[in-house]
C-alpha cells in the first residue's frame, strides 16, 4: 500500500528508480565487490577470491537479504551474509577491513551521483526553454512591477533572461559540488584504517577510482554530513528558483492581469464548482513542493552534529531526506519545464495593461529627460511627481497634465511628452542584456 505521495502522485520514474529499495541494494553491491577487487590489488585478499566477488556478488538478492536481517537485526550484516552466501569459498573475504558506513555512505556516494545527472539533465532543459522564450519575447515590452504596483517598462525577454541567467548558476554550482558530494570512504570503524594495515589509503583510492567517486581526506566512521547539507542547499535553492518563476506566473494569470496563462486542456477541469475556472495548478504545485525540499536543510545541517566519531541520529533522518528532496526537486524541474515550455502569452492584454495608468508609469523618462536638458533633477522629480499624483487623483493622462505646467513645457514641449511617454522606446539596454545571456548560457546546454 502506498504511503508517501511521492510513490504515487509526485516524481519522475527515473529519479525513483534512484533511491528506490532495489538500487540501493545494488549499490552496497557494487560497493562490496570494489572493495574486494581494490584490496586484491594490493595483495591483502587472494586476486582469485577477489575475482570470485566482483564475478557473483550481483547473483545476492535482497530478498535473501532481508530474511537474514529479520533473524539478525543489522541491515548491513544482512547484505554482508547475502552476498558471501553467493561467493562460495571466497564469500570469507566479503567486507574485509570495512564497517558498515564504508559501505553505505559509499553507496550513498553512487547514488548521489546518479541523482545529480538527472537534476544536471533536467536543468539544462529548463535552460535551453528558458532561452528559446527570450529569443522568442526580446522585445516583448511590457510593464514592470515593483511592490505590486505598475513602474517603468520591462520586457518579456529580461524576464525569460533573468531565470535563464538563475539556472545557469544552478548548472555551474551542481558541476562544482559534485566532487564534493560524489563522495567514497574507506576508513574503518573509527577513521583509522586501522584494520586495513598501512595500504588503507591506497585501498580507499583504488576503490573510489573502479567506483569513479572521489575518495574523502580524512573522516571517522562516517563521510561528514557538510557535504550531504551542501547537496540539499543547493536542492534548495533550485527548488526556489523554480518557486519564484511558479509565483511571477500566478501571479500574471490573475484575471486583472491576464498577461500569462499555463496551458489548459480541452477536457482538463478548473473546479468541482466553477465551470469557468481556469487555474495555474502546475505553478502552485510547484510553489507548495518547494516548501518541502527548503524545509529538508535543516535536518541536513543536523547531521553533521554526530556524537563524537559517530551515533546513529543521521541514519533514519536521511533515510527520508535523500528519496524525498530529490525527487521533489527532480518533479519540479520537469513540471516548471512543461509549464514554460508551453506557457500561452496574451500580447494583447500585455499592451492593455501597458496603457492601464495613461503615461502615469512612465514618469521617469520625463523627469530624466527634463534634467538633461537642463532643469534641476530635484526640482524635476518633485514637478514629475506632484503631476503624476495629479493625473492619478483626476483620472487624466499624464501628458495632459504635464502640459498645463509651463515649467516643464519649457524644457520639453507637448510632441516631446508624447515621445516621452511612449512605453517601447523605454527599454534601455534589455535587447542587448537578453543577446548576451543568451551568448553566455547557449554553450550550457549539451
Amino acid at each position: 500500500m502506498a504511503v508517501h505521495p511521492i510513490e504515487y502522485r509526485y516524481g519522475t520514474p527515473e529519479m525513483r528508480a534512484v533511491w528506490s529499495e532495489e538500487n540501493r541494494f545494488s549499490c552496497v553491491v557494487a560497493v562490496e565487490a570494489a572493495l574486494a577487487q581494490a584490496e586484491a590489488a594490493q595483495g591483502m585478499i587472494p586476486r582469485d577470491a577477489a575475482g570470485e566477488i566482483a564475478k557473483n556478488a550481483s547473483r545476492a538478492s535482497l530478498a535473501r537479504a532481508k530474511e537474514i536481517e529479520e533473524e539478525i537485526s543489522h541491515d548491513m550484516m544482512a547484505i554482508v551474509k547475502a552476498v558471501s552466501e553467493v561467493c562460495g569459498d571466497s564469500g570469507r573475504w566479503v567486507h574485509y577491513g570495512a564497517t558498515s558506513n564504508d559501505i553505505l555512505d559509499t553507496a550513498t556516494g553512487l547514488q548521489l551521483a546518479q541523482a545529480m545527472d538527472l537534476i544536471d539533465a533536467k536543468l539544462q532543459n529548463l535552460l535551453r526553454v528558458l532561452i528559446r522564450r527570450a529569443e522568442e519575447t526580446i522585445t516583448l515590452v511590457a510593464v514592470g512591477r515593483t511592490h505590486g504596483q505598475q513602474g517603468v517598462p520591462t520586457t518579456y525577454g529580461l524576464r525569460f533572461a533573468i531565470w535563464a541567467s538563475e539556472v545557469g548558476r544552478h548548472i555551474e554550482r551542481l558541476e562544482q559540488l559534485r566532487p564534493r558530494v560524489a563522495v567514497g570512504q574507506m576508513t574503518g570503524a573509527v577513521g583509522t584504517q586501522a584494520a586495513l594495515g598501512p595500504k588503507g589509503m591506497e585501498v580507499q583510492a583504488a576503490m573510489m577510482e573502479i567506483l569513479h567517486l572521489s575518495p574523502v581526506d580524512v573522516s571517522n566512521q562516517v563521510i561528514s554530513r557538510d557535504r550531504y547539507a551542501e547537496y540539499f542547499m543547493f536542492l534548495a535553492n533550485v527548488a526556489t528558483t523554480l518557486d519564484k518563476i511558479g509565483i511571477e506566473i500566478r501571479s500574471l494569470q490573475r484575471t486583472e492581469i491576464g498577461e500569462v496563462e499555463e496551458a489548459f486542456g480541452a477536457h482538463q477541469v478548473g473546479s468541482s464548482t466553477m465551470p469557468h475556472k481556469r487555474n495555474p495548478i502546475k505553478s502552485e504545485q510547484v510553489c507548495g513542493l518547494a516548501r518541502i525540499v527548503r524545509a529538508s536543510v535543516e535536518p541536513a545541517l543536523l547531521n553533521n552534529t554526530l556524537w563524537d566519531e559517530r551515533d546513529l541520529t543521521n541514519s533514519s533522518c536521511e533515510r527520508v531526506l535523500f528519496p524525498e528532496a530529490s525527487i521533489l526537486t527532480d518533479h519540479c524541474l520537469r513540471l516548471m519545464t512543461t509549464v514554460l515550455d508551453k506557457l500561452e502569452i496574451n500580447r494583447a492584454a500585455i499592451r492593455r495593461n501597458l496603457g492601464f495608468l495613461h503615461g502615469i508609469n512612465m514618469a521617469e523618462s520625463v523627469m530624466i529627460e527634463l534634467t538633461r536638458r537642463g532643469m534641476n533633477r530635484q526640482d524635476a522629480h518633485e514637478r514629475v511627481r506632484m503631476a503624476s499624483m495629479q493625473a492619478l487623483a483626476e483620472s487624466r493622462p499624464l501628458a495632459d497634465v504635464l502640459g498645463e505646467d509651463p515649467e516643464i513645457i519649457r524644457y520639453c514641449s507637448r510632441n516631446d511628452l508624447g515621445t516621452l511617454l511612449a512605453p517601447d522606446a523605454y527599454i534601455g539596454t534589455s535587447v542587448a542584456q537578453v543577446n548576451r545571456v543568451i551568448g553566455k548560457l547557449s554553450p550550457l546546454v549539451r
